[in-house]
């Protein structure tokens, strides 16, 4: 075993290119364990989790990189893969500005730039310092990172509000702006649906179903999951259906979120009720419609033609019946959306709301009945790339489950789309396979049910991760909604 630490003064890169370089350099042959990150509070303890000493005088704008390999020539490639993936990042002669010195702050990017939107992907503890700077300089924001305080996000939202500007965010995975995708996002046809949302997977679920049926998109402007919380107020979610009813492309508006507060929903609704333009509501909840019933009636007001989304069954082998449920979930409001549908079937539903992170990757998670996991939540993203690019920790519980007693039902999403992992069924296809093997090994099984959402121009390639995933045992919906009715049916007809 070999082990490499450096640290780089000075040199700052973003947090989100970061999480994909560290994926990558983990990916190499020989290589145990790889952290590429800047060193922050948060960065320098997972350091010492991988058993390395951090480095005297390390701070947030100098960049950590530790790898420790197998053998020396391990160790060397993934040193190579690290600088060769840092090269590809843009620089200062294609990012827009003639000087050769690159802007130091967002105020000045934006003075020399015309930038109208700035994105903010820093640690969240960092974010409102920037965000506030790009908003004094005049420009909306989308706040990518997560882990940002709530005060942090209410202070932004009153100073944008002030200045008539828009704060995307915090947490804000998914923004289309004018055909730009910006973090999370599909690849999707133009045309007369604009989309605010306060969900990131959720707007990404409705976007693809309504492109599947023909109709396009020409906004997506994403809010933050928090802002239908009473805290917040819905000022984002307000601020966009303003903007998108002034928009002259913006045919019709759908209003996305996880379940909101209720006075908060009931002000977003009285909004929209005296619009210029028709608005359809997918506020999930039990009772109220689901993503695919959301999309249904949106293509159905837009003109277009609704068709139910397409599945890959697959053959259950049924060595028993199945008693569990386990949701395995990368996307918030996809986890969010499968909760409400198999509560209200199945009866209480366990999330890792009410489980710490540590419990999350062994032990048996269903003491208690079924259970529901995001991995995309705050607390499990600390120092993490997101579930969405690497789908490790996800991987690691399936097996799990294949080792727990009694034939089980797991369901999984999985999202395609720029920023994603670039081929997620490379990974996951391989680990279904070996789940369901180990659980026949013991006379159980284990039925897999994948929501995968993309569209057919995403650069993964739908058809062919749709298929690879079939091919592995799983049982595969473009809906989500119909994922989770999958995976309840089969619990149900064995009880």
């Amino acid at each position: 075993m070999t082990r490499h630490l450096e640290l780089r003064a000075g040199a700052y890169h973003d947090s989100v290119a970061l999480m994909q370089v560290s994926q990558t350099v983990a990916a190499e042959p020989g290589v145990v364990a790889a952290l590429v990150a800047m060193a922050t509070d948060l960065n320098l303890d997972l350091l010492g989790n991988l058993g390395f000493d951090p480095p005297a005088g390390a701070g947030p704008n100098d960049l950590l990189v530790a790898v420790h390999a197998d053998e020396p020539e391990a160790l060397q490639r993934a040193l190579t893969t690290v600088d060769a993936a840092l090269a590809e990042r843009p620089s200062a002669a294609h990012g827009g500005f003639d000087s050769e010195a690159q802007p130091r702050t967002v105020g000045s990017a934006a003075a020399r730039s015309g930038a109208t939107i700035a994105v903010i992907s820093t640690p969240g503890p960092y974010a409102f310092v920037e965000a506030m700077d790009a908003l004094e300089h005049g420009l909306s924001v989308m706040v990518f990172s997560d882990n940002v305080p709530l005060a942090h996000e209410i202070r932004l939202k009153q100073e944008a509000s002030r200045r008539g500007l828009l704060v995307m965010g915090p947490d804000c995975g998914t923004a289309v702006i004018n055909g730009a995708g910006l973090g999370f996002a599909n690849v999707v046809r133009p045309g007369p649906v604009g989309v605010v949302a306060a969900s990131g997977t959720g707007a990404q679920q409705v976007m693809c179903l309504i492109d599947d049926a023909g109709v396009g998109v020409s906004h997506c402007l994403g809010v933050g999951g928090r802002d239908l919380s009473a805290p917040v107020g819905g000022a984002a979610t307000i601020a966009a259906l303003d903007l998108l009813a002034a928009d002259p492309s913006t045919e019709i508006i759908v209003v996305i979120s996880k379940p909101p507060a209720p006075d908060v929903a009931d002000a977003v609704r009285a909004k929209a009720a005296v619009a210029a333009k028709p608005v359809v509501f997918a506020l999930l909840g039990l009772g109220q419609p689901d993503l695919t019933a959301a999309a249904h009636s949106v293509v159905t007001a837009a003109g277009g033609r609704w068709r139910p989304p397409r599945s890959w069954p697959a053959p259950m082998t049924r060595l028993g019946a199945y008693g569990r449920v386990t949701g395995l979930f990368s996307g918030g409001t996809l986890c969010d959306e499968a909760m409400v549908i198999a509560s209200a079937a199945l009866g209480p539903i366990r999330s890792n709301v009410a489980l710490r992170p540590d419990w999350q990757l062994g032990g048996d998670l269903h003491a208690d009945g079924h259970v529901m996991i995001d991995f995309g939540d705050d607390e499990l993203t600390r120092g993490r790339p997101h579930p969405m690019i690497d789908g490790s920790q996800r991987i690691e519980r399936l097996l799990a489950e294949a080792e727990e007693p009694g034939s089980r039902v797991v369901l999984l999403d999985v999202v395609l789309g720029h920023g994603a992992h670039p081929d997620p069924v490379s990974d996951l296809a391989p680990a279904i396979s070996r789940a369901r093997e180990r659980a026949q090994a013991r006379g159980a099984d284990l039925a897999v049910v994948v929501s995968l959402i993309g569209t057919t121009d995403d650069p993964q390639g739908l058809e062919r991760q749709a298929n690879a995933l079939a091919a592995a045992g799983a049982s595969v919906h473009l809906s989500n909604a119909e994922a989770a009715r999958t995976a309840v049916g089969l619990v149900q007809a064995g009880s």
